[in-house]
C-alpha cells in the first residue's frame, strides 16, 4: 500500500474565499506524483465533496480530503467499493451478488 500527502489551494465558489486542501491518497498501486499534482491543479475553484470525487474518479484506491471552511473543519473519504465491502467482513463477490 502506498500512501501519497498532497497540499494544494482553490477558492470557495460562494465567496472566493481560498481554502486549503489536505489531500491523503492510499493506492495499491503506483500513482505518479505529477498526476497528483496536474489533477490537483485542475481544481482552482469549487465545493470540498466535488472536488474530493473528481480526484476519486481519477485514482480510486482510498482518497481523504480535509479543510477547514469558515470555521468548520470538513473531512471527505470515498473508497473503492471493493475495499468498502472488505472492510464489511464480506467478500466483494458476495456483496455483488445479493444486490
Amino acid at each position: 500500500m502506498n500512501t501519497y500527502r498532497y497540499t494544494f489551494v482553490a477558492a470557495c465558489p460562494a465567496n472566493g474565499e481560498q481554502i486549503v486542501y489536505s489531500l491523503e491518497l492510499q493506492h495499491q498501486g503506483k500513482v505518479f506524483v505529477e498526476h497528483i499534482k496536474t489533477a490537483c491543479a485542475l481544481h482552482r475553484e469549487g465545493y470540498q465533496e466535488d472536488i474530493a470525487a473528481d480526484l476519486h474518479k481519477r485514482f480510486g484506491g482510498q482518497l481523504t480530503l480535509r479543510a477547514i471552511h469558515h470555521g468548520v473543519e470538513i473531512e471527505t473519504v470515498l473508497q473503492d467499493a471493493q475495499r468498502a465491502q472488505q472492510r464489511e467482513g464480506q467478500p466483494a463477490q458476495a456483496k455483488k451478488e445479493e444486490e
